[in-house]
């Protein structure tokens, strides 16, 4: 009576974005509670792998422990999982890294440290 039919049916003045507006609030929860820490873990995980240098102690994808004895290539390394076993791993199965070494010294900066020079002399102290 006071409405007309087709106005009734329409369902209203805000049809258009009131029906996506569930969709979008899905989608937006999806992305920070999922999509975004996912990234966040694959940013870590990319930067550990590229970090790994020789000494640290890794955790193959498939369990091994071993320690790096060598950086082949952006993509291999070499690890010692046993006395005089060495086993050649891709970088991307790397699942941890364990112990951390500390960046060798630059050879330079030690053996003109002040103590005696470089050399064997130098590491026990004696001066020249």
């Amino acid at each position: 009576m006071w409405i007309s039919p087709a106005y009734a049916q329409s369902g209203g003045d805000g049809g258009g974005l009131m029906t996506f507006l569930p969709l979008i609030l899905i989608f937006v929860v999806f992305y920070f509670l999922l999509i975004r820490p996912q990234q966040k873990k694959a940013k870590e995980h990319r930067n550990m792998v590229d970090n790994v240098r020789r000494g640290d102690e890794v955790v193959t994808g498939g369990g091994i422990v071993g320690k790096v004895t060598k950086v082949k290539d952006d993509n291999h390394i070499q690890i010692e999982i046993a006395e005089g076993v060495r086993i050649n791993v891709v970088k991307g199965t790397l699942a941890d890294v364990r112990t951390k070494s500390a960046p060798a010294a630059d050879t330079k900066d030690a053996a003109n440290d002040g103590e005696g020079g470089g050399g064997l002399m130098g590491k026990i102290g004696l001066k020249k």
